[in-house]
């Protein structure tokens, strides 16, 4: 141990200390502006950096630019990532209308309800320009003053004087002395039609069969697809006709038969029709008989009365091309 000089003021010991420690570090007068206290826990072996200094304003900085309004609707466009700086903003148009200064305006765009919206005009158009393109092609094809195909057929001013029914006239051989004959004539359809009454004998009162034939002739609309819906599918109205198409006569011929007799020739009803399309001619040859219990005359046989109305009906229509018609 060192011994202390004489003189020398004694030293304090460890057990002399005061409790609590003095402020660190030791104010001097305008300290407060250099370094913050230092904080009672922490010692002075471990001094902390000092604090940076509160940045001074700059002489020469600028005030930061605001965003100029523009008439632009939508936020200024960025360049992408990695090419280069943003896009410097669209400056303020004058125009008080909001256009480009650059001479024309914007068409402005039609609104738009959705996605169907633009379909829904685009295929009206599309179905205008399609539509009209149909009626020009059906008019080139068809044209407006489509000739008939009449196959020299004409018009009779007494149909009944160009009918041939002699095949009848051995079973009924008593003549018709008032027929019935009518016409008609029209732009679009000339038609003619005979009723013959057929009588067994002079003894008769009444008809004993029914006999007509009916000319149509077609001067607008060709009549086929109606003529053969009407007549392959005649018996689907009753039950007892009988449908055959048979051939030798125009463009196409049906044959319809009835027989509800029973095998009973003298009550009951039996008929048979030749229809015949040749062109836009169309014609029917028919015959029906009607019998009761209390008449003593038998009607005549179906298939006898066929061959009787094929056989008149190659002459009649030979008859009906003639031109001594109206």
């Amino acid at each position: 141990m060192t011994e202390r000089p004489d003189g020398a003021p004694a030293q304090p010991q460890p057990q002399d200390q005061p409790s609590v420690p003095p402020a660190w570090p030791p104010r001097h007068p305008g300290a407060e502006t250099q370094q913050p206290a230092q904080p009672p826990h922490q010692t002075p072996t471990q001094p902390q950096p000092p604090a940076p200094a509160p940045a001074q304003p700059q002489a020469h900085a600028q005030p930061q630019a605001q965003p100029t309004p523009s008439a632009y609707p939508y936020p200024n466009p960025q360049s992408p990532a990695g090419f280069g700086p943003p896009a410097a903003p669209i400056p303020h148009q004058q125009n008080p209308y909001g256009q480009p200064p650059t001479g024309y305006p914007l068409e402005p765009t039609p609104p738009l309800t959705g996605g169907g919206a633009g379909r829904a005009v685009l295929w009206a158009a599309l179905g205008a320009v399609v539509a009209s393109a149909a009626w020009a092609g059906g008019v080139f094809l068809l044209g407006d003053d489509t000739e008939a195909d009449l196959r020299g057929y004409q018009a009779k001013a007494n149909l009944c004087s160009s009918v041939d029914y002699s095949s009848f006239r051995e079973e009924y051989p008593e003549e018709d002395t008032e027929p019935v004959d009518n016409a008609l004539e029209h732009e679009a359809l000339d038609q003619n039609y005979c009723s013959i009454s057929l009588k067994t004998s002079s003894a008769s009162t009444i008809s004993d069969a029914y006999f007509s034939v009916q000319m149509d002739l077609h001067k607008k609309t060709d009549p086929g697809p109606e003529f053969t819906a009407l007549w392959s599918e005649y018996d689907q109205r009753y039950d007892d006709y009988d449908v055959e198409k048979v051939t030798g006569f125009g463009d196409e011929a049906y044959l319809v038969t009835e027989d509800s007799s029973s095998g009973d020739d003298t009550s009951g009803s039996r008929s048979a029709t030749l229809a015949v399309r040749d062109g836009w001619m169309t014609y029917e040859m028919r015959w029906s008989a009607y019998g009761s219990s209390y008449d003593d005359v038998s009607m005549a046989e179906v298939d006898e009365v066929v061959g009787w109305l094929k056989e008149d009906t190659t002459s009649t229509l030979e008859n009906l091309k003639s031109i001594d018609g109206v």
